[in-house]
Formats: structure tokens, C-alpha cells, sequence
């Protein structure tokens, strides 16, 4: 088991693009972790007015929180599968270079890594859709109408 210099050249080169799609789900997780700071803020603003605000606002106040857990679930899940994505890619990039360091055939457990990651992620693209959707759907449901001028 002896690796030359060009056997790790030629290691690295094979993860070159699976690191630049670890880089992108990075990117995907910042997004998603954003979005759900923003939606745990907001509740936590509503949740604070609910408890100084008079009576008559609670219902706006409760519908508008109703939305926004749904819209949290989806976010935790869609940060749920671009983890697993991620460390689905990670295993791929690991059993690259075990593969060839050792000699050893994981061409079939890299393809199965590869797919699950893929689906993960486009499970994650659902998801964050799903969110987005119920974030702009949550606002044409509540929308001002603004006042006639004459």
C-alpha cells in the first residue's frame, strides 16, 4: 500500500467536483439556516405581543404565528436533508480516496452515496420551495386592501 505523488493527484482530481458540491449545500444550508432565524424571530416578536398587546389583536397575531410554524417545520426539514447531503457527499469524497489509495472497488457504494445525496438535495430544493410558497400564499391571505381616494 504504497501511494505515489501522482496516485494523489489523481485522487484529488476526481473530488474536485464533489467538493464544489459540498461548497454549493454549504451555501444551500446558509440560506435555510437564515430563512429560519428570520421565521424564529418573527414568532418570538408575535409570541412577546401576545402577551403585552390588548385581546382584541390576538387574533391576528395567532393567525400570523399559525402560519409561521408549518413554515419552520419545513425549514428544519429542508436543513435536514441538505445535512444529509452533505454528508452524503463527504462519503463519496472519502470513498474516493480510499478506493484508490487501497485498491479496492467502491464504485457501486460511491454511485448509491452519490444518488441518495442528489435526492437529498433536490428534497431540500422541495422543501424550501414548500416554505417559500406558504411564506408569500401566508401574505396575499392577509393583504391590506388599500383605501379608494376619491
Amino acid at each position: 500500500m504504497e501511494i505515489q505523488v501522482g496516485d494523489i493527484g489523481h485522487i484529488i482530481q476526481l473530488s474536485v467536483a464533489p467538493v464544489f458540491l459540498l461548497t454549493g449545500v454549504g451555501t444551500n444550508l446558509m440560506v435555510l439556516t437564515n430563512r429560519l432565524g428570520r421565521i424564529t424571530d418573527r414568532s418570538r416578536v408575535l409570541e412577546d405581543k401576545l402577551r403585552t398587546v390588548d385581546p382584541v389583536h390576538h387574533a391576528d397575531l395567532n393567525a400570523e404565528l399559525v402560519t409561521l410554524y408549518p413554515r419552520a417545520h419545513l425549514i428544519n426539514r429542508a436543513i435536514v436533508l441538505s445535512t444529509a447531503c452533505a454528508l452524503m457527499v463527504s462519503l463519496v469524497i472519502i470513498s474516493l480516496f480510499l478506493g484508490d489509495a487501497l485498491s479496492i472497488e467502491l464504485s457501486k457504494f460511491i454511485a448509491v452515496f452519490f444518488i441518495m445525496a442528489m435526492l437529498c438535495l433536490v428534497s431540500s430544493f422541495v422543501m424550501l420551495l414548500r416554505e417559500i410558497l406558504a411564506a408569500t400564499g401566508s401574505l396575499y391571505e392577509r393583504r391590506i386592501e388599500p383605501i379608494a381616494r376619491p
